[in-house]
């Protein structure tokens, strides 16, 4: 009697395992189906921008669909985090792990706040990179009204037509904390906009920059380079 118990037992994990292993991959799936939904718009940002402008009905219009594709991510991405937790590479593969990152990083600040200390957590538990977390904590922070710490948040100056990194803390030393993050250097990092890091003359710009920010009540989505 007691080796049926034990058999049924050992069948009833088996069948539990597989099931477990089953729904994972159903979620690597419809993570890689919510990546590319998160992707196909700002694939078009920088073209419909030269094309028709940044003040242009075109590329409102192709905001307000960005907008829209968010939300409706984060809806999903919100119930796979609340069930599963931040799922590691190990467990639903390296591109699928970024896209958790990816669609949090893109949605509203209450949702970055929810779940920056999972993120946080994940790190520490090696479920997810250093490098997803500057980006996520720089965002944070700057809409919390802080100075971010890793310079990963650019702008766009329209008065100037320039790009340029928003309010950043301790400047002289950005590169060490980017290195503990596993970032590259600022200089690296910035040269994709065609910028060039001088610290010192950052410095002498932060007032501006930092008045810049102040003028506006809220820090927009469409201020951020939507690269990351």
């Amino acid at each position: 009697m007691k080796k049926i118990i034990l058999f049924f037992g050992l069948v009833g994990t088996l069948v539990s395992g597989m099931a477990q292993e089953q729904s994972i991959k159903t979620l690597a799936q419809e993570l890689r189906i919510i990546g590319a939904n998160d992707q196909k718009d700002r694939a078009q940002i920088e073209y419909i921008q030269n094309k028709y402008g940044s003040q242009s009905p075109e590329m409102n219009a192709l905001w307000k669909s960005i907008g829209t594709n968010d939300s409706i991510n984060i809806i999903k991405v919100s119930a796979i985090l609340d069930r599963y937790g931040w799922l590691g590479p190990d467990e639903v593969g390296e591109e699928e792990n970024r896209i958790l990152f990816l669609v949090v990083q893109h949605a509203d600040l209450p949702v970055q706040e929810k779940y920056l200390p999972m993120l946080r957590k994940a790190v520490k538990d090696q479920k997810a990179k250093s490098s997803h977390l500057a980006l996520l904590e720089d965002r944070v922070a700057l809409r919390q009204g802080k100075k971010q710490i890793y310079g990963s948040q650019i702008a766009w100056d329209m008065k100037n037509n320039r790009n340029y990194i928003l309010p950043l803390e301790d400047p002289d030393n950005v590169d060490k904390r980017r290195a503990k993050m596993g970032l590259p250097p600022l200089t690296d990092y910035i040269a994709y906009w065609n910028m060039k890091w001088d610290p010192e003359q950052y410095k002498k710009e932060l007032p501006e920059i930092e008045k810049m920010q102040q003028s506006k009540k809220k820090l927009s989505v469409k201020l951020l380079k939507m690269r990351f």
